[in-house]
C-alpha cells in the first residue's frame, strides 16, 4: 500500500519532547536531573518528566524497559481541531493510530493522537499542554533550554524522509550525502535526523544550550563530573551546529548543542555534504568520535510498538519502497 501521495496531514510547530526507555530509570534519572541540567518535573514509580529552562512542559520523559529504546516523540501542534483533523487524514491513509484523539493522560496533559510511523517509532501529535514559563539560567548557570533534535537510525533513509515529509509535512534541510537525511519543522535547520543503519535505534538526543558560552560552561561541568566528551566539542558542517557528545548511564548517546542555522524558506537550497572530517566538524578541534560512542549510536535493535497495533499491518511495516524523497544533485556538494 502507498501511504505517501498525499497533502501532509498536518503542520507541525516544534518538537516537543522525547521519551526514552531504559533498564533502570534512576541512575539515568540522576545523571540528567544532577549533572547533565533538566531539572524533575514529576515521576510515578518507574516514570520520570524532566525540563528544561524553555516553554514546555518537561524536554524528556524517562520509563522502564527492557531494554534502551526510543518511547516516542511528541510534536506540537496548534489546537486541538488540528490534532483531530490530522487523526481524520492518518485514518485515510491507512496509518495505525496507537492511540485516538483525546485528552492525554501524560504528566503534561493537553489534547493528542499517536501514531505509529513504518519502523514501529510512536509519535504523538499536541495542542494545549500544561503551560510553563520560560527559565533562561541566570549568570554562569550552563542548562539546556530544549531538545534540539533527536537522531534515528533507520533501515530505510528513503522510506523515512517520505514518511516524515509526505506524511507529517517535514522538509530537508540538507543531507550528508545518502547517509544522513537532516529534516526541520519550522525555521531551525533539524529537528529529527535519520541515519542509514543496519537497523531501528536512537542515535542520539541533542539538548540546545543558550549560548556558545553556555555550552562550553555545560562541557566543563561535565568534566568537574569526570565526564569527557567522547566527541567535540567541534561545529558540524550541516546545521552549523556546535557539538559535544556523551554518553549517559544506560549507555545512551546525549549532545549539548548550539547555534543551529536558522532556515529562511524562501532562499534555504538543500545540499549535499561529503563525508569529510573537515565537513563534520568545521573547527577541526573534536578529533574523531570513539569506538565507545560510535558503539552507542548504533544502540540496539528496536521493533518499537509495531507489535502492540491492530494485527495484520504487514503490509504498512514492510519495506516496501517509497517514492524517492527530493535531494541535492550529486554536482551540488557543499564545501567547508
Amino acid at each position: 500500500m502507498n501511504f505517501f501521495s498525499s497533502e501532509p496531514v498536518c503542520n507541525l510547530r516544534s518538537l516537543r519532547s522525547v521519551s526514552l526507555k531504559v533498564p533502570d530509570t534512576k541512575p539515568a534519572k540522576d545523571f540528567y536531573d544532577q549533572v547533565w541540567g533538566l531539572s524533575t518535573v514529576e515521576e510515578d514509580t518507574d516514570k520520570f518528566w524532566l525540563r528544561g529552562t524553555g516553554s514546555e512542559h518537561h524536554i524528556l520523559r524517562l520509563e522502564t524497559g527492557e531494554q534502551n529504546a526510543l518511547g516516542g516523540v511528541s510534536f506540537a501542534l496548534a489546537t486541538p481541531q488540528d490534532v483531530d483533523s490530522a487523526a481524520t487524514k492518518l485514518v485515510a491513509l491507512g496509518i495505525p493510530l496507537f492511540r485516538e484523539p483525546g485528552p492525554l493522560d501524560d504528566a503534561a496533559g493537553g489534547y493528542g493522537v499517536q501514531l505509529v510511523d513504518p519502523e514501529g517509532r510512536l509519535v504523538e501529535l499536541s495542542a494545549n499542554v500544561h503551560a510553563v514559563v520560560s527559565q533562561e539560567p541566570a549568570g554562569r548557570r550552563a542548562l539546556p533550554r530544549k531538545i534540539a533534535h533527536v537522531v534515528l537510525n533507520t533501515v530505510d533513509i528513503d522510506r523515512a524522509t517520505a514518511f516524515y515529509t509526505q506524511v507529517l509535512g517535514m522538509r530537508i534541510s540538507d543531507w550528508s550525502e545518502h547517509q544522513m537525511a537532516f529534516l526541520r519543522c519550522n525555521s531551525e535547520h533539524h529537528a529529527i535526523a535519520f541515519n542509514q543503519a543496519p537497523w531501528t535505534s536512537v542515535n542520539h538526543v541533542a539538548y540546545e544550550m543558550q549560548s556558545i558560552d553556555h555550552f562550553m560552561r555545560g562541557i566543563g561541568n561535565l568534566k568537574q563530573h569526570n565526564i569527557a566528551p567522547q566527541w567535540g566539542p567541534g561545529r558540524h558542517g550541516p546545521g552549523d551546529n556546535t557539538f559535544s557528545y556523551f554518553t549517559d548511564p544506560a549507555g545512551l548517546v546525549c549532545e549539548y548543542t548550539s547555534e543551529v542555522a536558522q532556515v529562511d524558506e524562501d532562499s534555504w537550497l538543500c545540499r549535499t555534504w561529503e563525508r569529510t572530517p573537515e565537513l563534520s566538524d568545521q573547527w577541526g578541534t573534536a578529533g574523531p568520535p570513539t569506538t565507545a560512542v560510535r558503539s552507542a549510536m548504533a544502540g540496539v535493535p528496536d521493533s518499537g510498538y509495531r507489535s502492540l497495533v491492530v494485527p495484520g499491518r504487514e503490509d504498512y511495516f514492510s519495506p516496501a519502497k517509497a517514492p524517492a524523497t527530493e535531494k541535492a544533485p550529486a554536482t551540488e556538494k557543499a564545501h567547508a
